[in-house]
């Protein structure tokens, strides 16, 4: 058991570097995805056909290719056209650019489940469409997507794992190298430990967010 447990805190130093590499990418992905979602979801219904048109062939191609796919494109293919991104900032792209389109099919859906009366008292009121957007729309739509919302945040932080295809040194790349190294799956089985407190700590977080807003119901 002791030996179990010396193993366990020599694995611990590799495992956090890459547990700071994934919230890292998990965190930038989601602050700057969720604000790109609301736009996209906006612009999906604009009433201009043109844009709307554009923005629904976007989304079906980022969530119809495998997300591996768009970060090999992005880190491999871009130099082919003379730009040239570096490893955290290709898998960034990637990141926000795939999770903006899912959640701005998500936004688009509560938005579009709003009754329409309620648009029409904004503007008896003297509202104008941003502060419809704002304080009437926007937080009724996020109290009836935070399923949908939470199980694609559960997702994002498993699929942080997919960088390792850049060789970056997110927490599932640490646990290979160990386990290679060691001929051991004790590595891996922490790996899995650590995920598992993660998406965890995400569904709690959801959880009272969801509670608190009964307020709009």
């Amino acid at each position: 058991m002791l030996k179990f447990v010396n193993y366990i805190i020599e694995l611990l130093p590799a495992m956090i570097i890459g547990v700071s590499m994934t919230l890292k990418i998990f965190l930038i992905t989601l602050l700057l995805s969720i604000p790109f979602g609301i736009v996209l979801a906006l612009l999906r219904n604009s009433r201009i056909k043109i844009v709307s048109k554009t923005v629904g062939l976007y989304i079906w191609i980022m969530r119809g290719t495998p997300l591996m796919l768009q970060i090999v494109f992005i880190f491999f293919g871009l130099p082919v056209v003379n730009i040239s991104l570096d490893r955290f900032l290709a898998v960034i792209l990637a990141f926000v650019l795939n999770y903006g389109a899912y959640f701005g099919e998500i936004f688009r859906a509560g938005i579009n489940s709003i009754d329409k009366g309620q648009y029409e008292a904004a503007q008896v009121l003297g509202f104008s469409e941003y502060e419809t957007f704002k304080r009437i729309i926007l937080p009724q739509t996020i109290k009836r997507i935070l399923p949908a919302l939470t199980n694609e945040v559960i997702t994002l932080i498993k699929d942080t794992s997919l960088v390792y295809i850049v060789g970056l040194g997110e927490l599932l790349r640490a646990g290979k190298i160990a386990s290679n190294r060691d001929v051991s799956l004790i590595p891996l089985l922490l790996v899995g430990v650590i995920y598992l407190i993660l998406t965890g700590t995400l569904t709690v977080i959801f959880d009272k967010l969801e509670s608190k807003q009964n307020y709009y119901e």
